[in-house]
Order: structure tokens, then C-alpha cells, then sequence
């Protein structure tokens, strides 16, 4: 009888121990470097994004702005740490002419937004004025250039305009002409924009013909060298990925672009707030499908450069849901709940734990279009749980990424499942390590073991973002519902550290 009971008692500590989510932490281990531009934005003229999200126009009296673009958003995004903003699409910048937006505004040509609702716009936002803003930012501006309807002498001459010396052709007179004393030295430079598709719906093979001929004539001016990135898949076309990598000389090629989109169908992507749990659990998969996706195209990038010199950018990722109600279809505007933090927080662990191939991303969109970080409203603001998500990882820009083992229980929805548990982890300069986690479960706390080797610690600290619903999000009559609040519900014994996060919550952990 009592052999009974002991063999049924190791039998309940097994299932415990198996029901205990564990992560084995390499302190010790790490070598790459989790490169900034992992936590990138994007801005496209869709939308209020740029007219009345960034740009509110230089006589307005009731927004504090400078030359035009509203201060609230830069000091949030300051604090963001914004490193580098994609611009000006998207499948507007394969139909923006730059020219027509700089000099004198009202000398300035108008354009229609035929991508985005066939909007009107006088491109009194243009070259200069984002430039300069991202200066403002502190940011690094990604210039997205036109070949789905330009040619290669109006990049090559957008080149000259931002970057080459004083005096140097006729484009860097211009730029002085237009009050700009210095070149701003853009560094990130995109030929085209979804190629396959609105960019103009080339083959592979033609397209990366065309971005060689593109290239050639993007020259640098003797300054700093030009970062040259590829427009690149959609989702798992690995077809598109491999011919760029066969095709296009290495020397001519710095980075392949990667898009990907939560979206639970194209043709009925859903409500952004009011979504069921059925609804949550298909997000989640198309999110965590991101993992998959960055695994098999860097497997093609490593057959033609196993050095790793092409870097992956995945420049346009995020949930899409149906517009909110009452709101213009082809403006994109849609709420921000804790399924967009869950989002965030998974892809951002995905990215981190890759970078030494993933070394730019973008999130869709930065202001008031898709999953954003800041909403606006006239003269109100407010941060997205999103928002929060990238403030509190922030920490893990520059760092050295620490390499981990993660074993997970499984969030089920009837047959299907999903690890619940999803991390990264990093060093940084001054010696703190920060662990990212999320727990991606609808109603389960998840208890979490985390064994630590090589490296020892005394203290550690937390942050955590979290609700009472995961359809909960932030108003402009309730802005500060979801806000990040001190965590500390980790305890740390020796090598061994133990916690448990809520249901879909995002942890931040710093240990010393």
C-alpha cells in the first residue's frame, strides 16, 4: 500500500513539475547584439498619421508645435526612444514625387492619395520638414524611395538632396536654397516598397534587375556609406527572398525586407476591441507565426551569406483589424487593447531573440493608423497599450541579446495550442540584465522557474503591464487605464528565479 501511494505521489509531482514553466537563462552566453532598429516605427501619408497625427500645420494656435509638428508626440516618442522612422510609405511612396514636396508651400503642388482613400493633399509635409523632424526626434530617418512609378534619377537626385556636401550638384544648391545650411546624412535607404504587389507587381526576377539599376546610381557622396534595403517578402513567400539573395550582388545589398500582419482574414479581419477568444487565439497564431517566418527566410540568407553581412528588416509588422466604427475605411484608425500588447511584447522577444540576422524592424503604423502607439484626437493624446509595451523593452536596445531555453505550458483553444510563455533577455552596457516575458494566455496565470547559469545576482525589479479584460484599452476619456505599474512578484534565491505572471500581462525583469 505505501508503494502505492509513493509511486502515486511521484506520479502528482510529475505532473506538477510538467505543468511548471521553466527557462534556462545563459548569462554567460551572449554574443550578438540586439541592434536598436529592432524597435522602429513607420509613418505613411494614410490616414491621420502624418496630416493631424505628426503634423498639425504651423499656424495652429491650439496645439504647441514646432514648425508644424505637435510637441505632445515628440516628447512621448522621446521617451519611447524612438531610433529610426520609416517614411513616406508603404504603397504611397511607389506614387510620391519628392520634388513636389519641398521649396515654398504655397508654391507646392498638390496630390491625390490614390492608395488611401483618394485624399486630397498639398504636400506642405514633405522632404525637409520630416527630416527635420527626426532630428527633433533623435531619431534616424528610413527614406522609402519611389520605383513602382519613379525613375532612377529622382532617387538618385532625393540622394544628392539629403546627402551629398555644399556645392557639390545642383541638388545640394537646391537643399540650401530651401533654407537646409547642411546635408542630413541619411543613412537607411528602401528601393521600393512591396514590389510584388502595389509597388508594382514585378516578378522576383524583374525586381531584382530593377533594384540593381536603381542602386547604381544611389551614390553616397563621399560621406558615410548608404545602407541599401531591399523590398522584400510577403509573409512566406520564400521564393521572392531566395532569387533576391541569388540575383543581386552582395556588395550592392544591405538589407532584405520581411512584411507580416496579425490578421485573422483578409476578408473579415474582426473588430479591434469587441473580439471573442476565438478571435484572440487566431491573432496569436498569426503573430507567433513570426518566429517561423524569420527562421525560414534567414535559412535561405544564410545558403548565399552565411556571415550574416545582409541584415533581415522587417519593416512593416502588426495587428490589422476592421476600422472602428463610424471611422474611413481607407484610413485604418482602429483601438488598441491587451491583445496588441500581446502582440508587441511575443514579436519583439522573436526579433530580439534573432538578432543576428533581424536587424531593423518597423511597427504599422506609429500615429492614429493600424497598430498604434499614439492616438490623436484635435488637441488630445493618448498612449496605446502598444505604446507601453515598447517603453518598457526599451531597455534592450544595444544590449547584448543573452541566449535562453524556454519549455512552456500550452494555451489551448479545442484542438490547437500555443506556448503561453515567450522571452528574450539582454546585458546591457552598465551590466543589468532585463528579461522580457509575456504570458499569451486568455484566463491562466502561468508560474515561471527561471534558472540562471553563469552569472551571478542579488536583486532584482520589475515592471509589469496587465487588466482586468483583455479587450480593455485606453480612451481619450480614460487615457492612463493601462499603464505599466511596478512588479514584485519575483523572487530570486541563489541561481533560481521564481514568479507568476497573470493572463496576458507583460513582465519586464531587471536583475543586479
Amino acid at each position: 500500500m505505501k508503494k502505492q501511494i509513493l509511486i502515486a505521489l511521484a506520479f502528482c509531482c510529475s505532473i506538477s513539475l510538467c505543468a511548471q514553466n521553466n527557462i534556462q537563462l545563459f548569462a554567460d552566453k551572449g554574443k550578438d547584439i540586439i541592434n536598436r532598429n529592432i524597435y522602429g516605427h513607420f509613418a505613411e501619408h494614410l490616414g491621420h498619421c502624418i496630416y493631424g497625427g505628426f503634423y498639425v500645420g504651423e499656424n495652429n494656435q491650439l496645439i504647441p508645435n514646432k514648425d508644424g509638428v505637435r510637441l505632445d508626440v515628440i516628447n512621448a516618442l522621446k521617451k519611447l526612444k524612438v531610433p529610426v522612422l520609416r517614411w513616406p510609405g508603404g504603397c504611397f511612396a511607389d506614387t510620391y514625387h519628392w520634388k513636389d514636396g519641398i521649396g515654398p508651400k504655397d508654391q507646392r503642388p498638390s496630390m491625390l492619395n490614390v492608395w488611401w482613400g483618394n485624399v486630397k493633399e498639398d504636400n506642405s509635409f514633405g522632404t525637409n520638414e520630416f527630416l527635420n523632424m527626426c532630428e527633433l526626434l533623435g531619431a534616424e530617418p528610413y527614406l522609402s524611395g519611389n520605383v513602382g512609378s519613379g525613375t532612377p534619377q529622382e532617387l538618385s537626385d532625393w540622394v544628392k538632396y539629403t546627402d551629398h556636401p555644399n556645392g557639390s550638384s545642383p541638388m545640394t544648391d537646391l537643399r540650401q536654397k530651401n533654407g537646409r545650411a547642411n546635408p542630413w546624412h541619411v543613412k537607411y535607404w528602401g528601393i521600393g516598397n512591396e514590389a510584388w504587389g502595389c509597388g508594382g507587381n514585378m516578378q522576383p526576377e524583374y525586381y531584382a534587375n530593377v533594384y540593381r539599376q536603381y542602386a547604381t546610381f544611389m551614390t553616397n557622396g563621399g560621406g558615410e556609406k548608404i545602407f541599401k534595403i531591399a523590398s522584400g517578402a510577403s509573409d512566406a513567400d520564400y521564393h521572392w527572398t531566395e532569387v533576391l539573395m541569388r540575383d543581386i550582388p552582395h556588395n550592392m545589398l544591405d538589407a532584405v525586407a520581411l512584411h507580416h500582419y496579425s490578421v485573422i482574414n483578409w476578408g473579415k479581419k474582426g473588430p479591434a476591441t469587441n473580439f471573442t477568444e476565438e478571435d484572440y487565439f487566431t491573432t496569436m497564431q498569426r503573430a507567433l507565426q513570426m518566429e517561423e517566418l524569420v527562421e525560414k527566410h534567414s535559412a535561405i540568407m544564410d545558403k548565399y551569406d552565411p556571415k550574416k553581412k545582409v541584415a533581415l528588416v522587417v519593416d512593416e509588422w502588426g495587428g490589422w483589424y476592421d476600422v472602428e466604427p463610424g471611422t474611413n475605411g481607407a484610413f485604418l484608425y482602429q483601438q488598441n487593447t491587451m491583445r496588441d500588447a500581446m502582440i508587441a511584447g511575443t514579436t519583439l522577444n522573436i526579433f530580439n531573440n534573432h538578432c543576428d540576422r533581424v536587424r531593423m524592424a518597423n511597427l504599422a503604423q506609429i500615429i492614429n493608423v493600424l497598430q498604434a502607439v499614439i492616438l490623436t484626437h484635435d488637441e488630445k493624446m493618448i498612449l496605446t497599450p502598444t505604446y507601453h509595451v515598447m517603453e518598457m523593452y526599451n531597455v534592450h536596445q544595444d544590449a547584448t541579446m543573452i541566449p535562453l531555453s524556454v519549455s512552456s505550458n500550452d494555451y489551448k483553444m479545442g484542438k490547437e495550442k500555443l506556448k503561453a510563455i515567450s522571452a528574450s533577455a539582454s546585458i546591457d552596457k552598465n551590466g543589468l540584465t532585463h528579461i522580457s516575458l509575456v504570458n499569451i494566455d486568455y484566463s491562466k496565470p502561468q508560474k515561471l522557474t527561471i534558472d540562471i547559469s553563469g552569472k551571478k545576482y542579488s536583486s532584482v525589479s520589475g515592471r509589469i503591464l496587465t487588466s482586468d479584460k483583455i479587450q480593455n484599452y485606453n480612451s481619450f476619456e480614460h487615457p492612463d487605464n493601462i499603464k505599466p505599474a511596478a512588479f514584485t512578484g519575483a523572487m530570486l534565491q541563489g541561481n533560481d528565479l521564481t514568479l507568476t505572471i497573470p493572463p496576458f500581462s507583460v513582465v519586464v525583469l531587471e536583475l543586479k
